[in-house]
């Protein structure tokens, strides 16, 4: 069994024909180009598909491989999955080749049958970069299921030996360029929603964050940014397929990163984040600005970028040297516990915001303010049941509707509805 770290990044043609010169500044070893086609299976029913897992045979050339791919880890972006691979002499499946236990119960594998396929040319460099190496890999071609298709045109970067963070380093270094976009959904996810008809996503609502139980407080911080990174890259999608509403929703994620460096700004000091405030500063008004098309903005430089440091702030836990022993040992504390005190704060500021009458020009003043605690809330409220939240939260949200759009006879009607709901959270004074 192996470990998959990789990062797939889209890429468009000019980015496709400068990568060989780019490469070129760091020790590599060049493959010849390779022919592959993958041909994926499922069962009748998708058992397959609905436990995580892909089968597949992968042809290279004249040479087959069967690979089995379970459930893994994905991480803002870097891919975590156990693999199985048996080589087969044709492309048939051989599944008794495989370790019979890795099998979920339930699974009728006398039922698979070809779902979907991709066929595409890969070149590969092997590139020692800091003291890593890391597999650089072209893959040009096209995805189809049925009479559906799309083209196929990314660049992965697998960790071969070495660190992670310089994994992500070399992929900063080739961002530089442009050209390039990062890729959430692997060339199977692809597959199997053109199998499906290939119907359009819809945008989805910010869900309440679900932390671990017992998480502690830095888990509970990353588990923050991923969720706002993870609502990012979804919607990003959407925005590049046409959806020009999804733009807002990209917007909203940053907007919840923010407020996820306000939160735990208490523990992590401000200089420990400080490039990562700057780079969201220089992309949120290219964001904001509706003449900016997301197929220049989603593959520039600074765009990319701005993601890459996320990820690896979190992967590197980049902090950590910022923070100290009593500092790391208050981040090593439950975050349930944090949680409670922080709600209570975010209440007590928009008990004192709200609980008086305003007129009709102070309400949208406060609707920042509201807007930000809202996120406070979507990043704390994880630990109680929805049943006990989500009547406390609906409120304050109807009086964010009502502020966004003017609705100023229903101003004071929603602020007396939210200030009557008890808090839900324990150890509280309000």
């Amino acid at each position: 069994m192996t470990v998959e770290i990789e990062l797939k990044l889209i890429a468009t043609p000019a980015a496709v024909t400068a990568l060989p010169q780019q490469l070129v500044a760091w020790p590599n070893q060049h493959a010849t180009p390779q022919k592959l086609t993958n041909i994926y299976f499922k069962t009748a029913d998708n058992f397959l598909r609905s436990q995580d897992m892909g089968l597949r045979i992968r042809g290279f050339d004249d040479s087959y491989e069967m690979t089995l791919k379970t459930a893994g880890k994905l991480l803002v972006g870097l891919h975590q999955r156990p693999e199985y691979n048996v080589s087969i002499a044709t492309p048939v499946l051989a599944l008794e080749q495989f370790p019979a236990g890795i099998w979920p119960l339930g699974c009728d594998l006398t039922a698979l049958q070809p779902l979907f396929r991709t066929d595409f040319m890969r070149e590969k460099w092997v590139v020692t970069y800091g003291t890593s190496e890391i597999e650089v890999s072209l893959d040009q071609g096209e995805i189809s299921a049925g009479e559906l298709s799309e083209a196929l045109c990314e660049i992965e970067l697998e960790l071969k030996q070495g660190h992670t963070a310089d994994l992500l380093a070399l992929a900063n270094a080739l961002a530089e360029h442009g050209g390039l976009r990062q890729g959430n959904l692997s060339k199977a996810a692809r597959g199997y929603h053109l199998a499906q008809g290939n119907v359009a996503h819809e945008r989805r609502q910010l869900r309440v964050l679900k932390p671990a139980a017992k998480s502690s407080v830095e888990q509970g911080m990353i588990a923050s940014v991923e969720l706002a990174l993870s609502h990012w890259q979804y919607h990003e999608e959407l925005w590049l397929g046409g959806d020009v509403q999804a733009r807002r929703s990209v917007l909203e994620a940053i907007a919840l990163i923010r407020q996820a460096l306000v939160i735990f700004g208490g523990l992590v000091p401000r200089k420990a984040s400080a490039d990562l405030r700057a780079r969201l500063n220089t992309l949120e008004p290219l964001l904001v600005d509706k003449t900016v098309q997301p197929q220049v903005l989603c593959y520039s430089a600074q765009y990319l970028q701005c993601k890459l440091a996320l990820t690896s702030w979190l992967v590197t836990r980049a902090w950590r040297p910022f923070v100290g022993v009593k500092g790391q040992a208050k981040l090593d504390d439950s975050f349930k516990r944090f949680c409670d005190i922080m709600l209570g704060r975010s209440a007590a500021e928009l008990k004192a915001a709200f609980n008086h009458t305003l007129n009709d020009d102070e309400y949208p003043e406060q609707l920042p303010r509201l807007t930000r605690h809202l996120s406070a809330f979507t990043l704390l409220s994880g630990a109680y049941p929805d049943e006990q939240t989500e009547p406390y939260l609906a409120s304050w949200h109807e009086l964010q509707l009502a502020l966004a759009e003017r609705r100023q006879s229903g101003y004071e009607a929603s602020r007396k509805q939210a200030l009557s709901h008890a808090p839900f959270w324990l150890n509280s004074a309000l």
